[in-house]
């Protein structure tokens, strides 16, 4: 069934924004192989970073969940550049790594990522299902309030 993963993107309302190009000396996605390696996404929106601050400070449980979907977005958006438009290559989502700009005693890192897990498995069902980590830090390229990047399997 062609354009399964563009159907389900429409069902939940997802449209990808234009891949932005790297802004440093760094590719967006580097392939080798059936395996794509998805540089680190921010929470954009319009050119600018949408959700910024630290967790357990600025945001809540809630907003660090919306970033870290956005930047799942982002990411799919670079992944499908990288496959010429067609998300339905994708045989495999094998590992999310996501990074929470946090206070001191904010401990729910893998909570907030769960808003980006939860998308993948959205989206790709089984296939989307992956390993990952989950890393609270000090600060995030532009006070991003998450930052995300994946490896995935394609054709």
């Amino acid at each position: 069934m062609a354009d399964t993963i563009e159907s389900r993107l429409a069902e939940l309302d997802i449209t990808l924004p234009k891949a932005d190009v790297a802004v440093a000396n760094y590719v967006p996605v580097a392939r080798s192989g059936e395996l794509l390696f998805v540089s680190g996404q921010l929470p954009m929106a319009d050119g600018k970073v949408a959700w910024t601050g630290r967790l357990g400070e600025a945001l809540d449980l809630e907003e660090g969940q919306q970033a870290a979907r956005l930047c799942a977005i982002n990411v799919l958006a670079h992944l499908k550049s990288a496959l010429y438009g067609d998300l339905d290559r994708v045989k495999r989502v094998i590992r999310l790594g996501g990074y929470v700009a946090s206070s001191g005693d904010f401990i729910g890192q893998s909570q907030v990522i769960n808003g980006a897990s939860d998308l993948m498995v959205d989206i790709f069902g089984d296939t989307g299902r992956h390993a990952r980590a989950a890393v609270g830090v000090n600060i995030l390229p532009l006070c991003a309030a998450v930052e995300l990047e994946g490896l995935f399997e394609a054709s």
